[in-house]
């Protein structure tokens, strides 16, 4: 399955860019999952997405949860509690 990947903001500078594709394999079903995914990275990733960070997700523009589902095509997006200014 193929999503579009997008981080915002602090994020967006701690992993070096704003957007991605990203070829999911099978297992993962969820946003949590491809949040961990991302972490396995190792470095900025790790660092930026880690269980303890506060990080906010939306699937399809939509604030959602690690277990939301994700489909075929979807946006998942990756940002701080708080941004804009």
């Amino acid at each position: 399955m193929k999503i579009s990947l997008k981080y915002f903001a602090a994020l967006r500078e701690a992993v070096g860019t704003g957007q991605e594709q990203l070829e999911l394999s099978p297992e993962v079903t969820t946003v949590g999952q491809v949040r961990e995914l991302l972490r396995a990275r190792g470095g900025v990733w790790a660092e930026a997405l880690a269980p303890e960070r506060a990080v906010r997700m939306a699937h399809n523009q939509v604030m959602c949860g690690g277990d939301t589902p994700i489909s075929e095509g979807a946006e998942v997006a990756f940002f701080p509690p708080v941004t804009g200014g």
